[in-house]
């Protein structure tokens, strides 16, 4: 098979042959059919992340034909599966006891622990599959997997620390805000875009989703707001949405790696404001987030590349030029 592999950090993937895995008995084999190009593969390209392994293949926004099984795995052949970035957790400590399996010690993660997607065939625990819709658009899907995903739980997040959300900042407009501002414009919340100064581009992409504001990150909204969530790996945003929420407001950190957060006054935190973080996902993160899909219709708006184009997809994705989402097609 064909795999676009990290085999040093910091350089481009290289296109390699592989022979086609087989599943174990938890395992099932995946056709990919599509595999999104998500800011944490870009992370582990350029060494961001911790304690990386390789050589590894990226991705973690898959989608795919079930075409082998394990013995024990209960799904079946023909099936198609969405595979996202919690791969596999141990069961037994405490977090997964407490269903908080998100910030299990033990967790292996796809495209960083696993192998991912940036390939023509990938193995996945089918514990950790979520069955999709054989009348899907795989490509348009794709995106879902994680930053629909990561999107989703940061709201819920804001959510569990501020009951009363109406007015919805998000910093960094890429793939999971656009996702995030449909399903909350839907709900009827007023979502404030932010971007960096110069992208007109965005903030125009940001409007046409339906935003009550767009604007540049270091513009203060017309309104304060009851929740920011930052999209962007930016450090120096952390300060700024504090001054952007309300007393009692939350700032969440949706990334996984973000720059040093730089100090601050004690004033901008003053006033119950919270500032929290947003580990990874959960089984019921996917649940919960694929019925809302199925009860309103998401357009998420992507780009394609071929497989051995992926890394002319995290170059875009790196230098800001893509608007919506980034996905390999197989």
């Amino acid at each position: 098979m064909k795999a676009m592999v990290l085999e040093k950090v910091g350089q481009p993937l290289v296109l390699v042959d592989r022979p086609t895995p087989q599943p174990n008995s938890d395992q099932i084999l995946i056709k990919v059919v599509a595999c999104g190009v998500c800011r944490t593969d870009l992370h582990l390209v350029d060494g961001e992340l911790l304690n990386i392994h390789t050589p590894i293949i990226p991705g973690h926004e898959i989608i795919g034909e079930v075409i082998s099984v394990g013995s024990n795995a209960l799904l079946k052949i023909g099936t198609i599966v969405g595979v996202s970035w919690l791969g596999w957790t141990c069961g037994i400590c405490k977090y997964c006891m407490i269903n908080q399996e998100n910030l299990c010690d033990a967790a292996k993660f796809t495209g960083y622990q696993l192998d991912g997607g940036y390939c023509e065939y990938t193995l996945a625990d089918h514990r950790y599959c979520i069955p999709l819709d054989h009348q899907i658009d795989a490509a348009k899907y794709a995106p879902l997997l994680c930053a629909g995903l990561i999107g989703y739980r940061s709201y819920k997040l804001a959510k569990f620390l501020n009951k009363d959300l109406r007015n919805i900042g998000l910093l960094g407009f890429g793939a999971a805000a656009h996702i995030l501002t449909q399903i909350l414009v839907n709900q009827g919340k007023a979502i404030y875009a932010f971007t960096r100064p110069d992208d007109i581009a965005s903030q125009k992409f940001a409007k046409n989703l339906g935003v009550a504001w767009a604007g540049s990150s270091e513009t203060q909204p017309p309104d304060m707001l009851d929740a920011a969530i930052i999209f962007a790996p930016v450090g120096r945003l952390v300060p700024q949405a504090l001054k952007f929420v309300r007393k009692g407001g939350v700032v969440v950190c949706g990334g996984i790696h973000m720059s040093n957060i730089p100090q601050f006054p004690y004033e901008l935190l003053w006033g119950e404001r919270h500032i929290c973080s947003v580990a990874n996902l959960t089984r019921k993160d996917g649940e919960e987030f694929f019925k809302i899909v199925n009860e309103i219709q998401i357009k998420t708006h992507i780009r394609s590349y071929p497989l051995e184009g992926a890394n002319k997809a995290l170059d875009d994705l790196r230098n800001g030029n893509l608007n919506g989402a980034a996905v390999l097609i197989n």
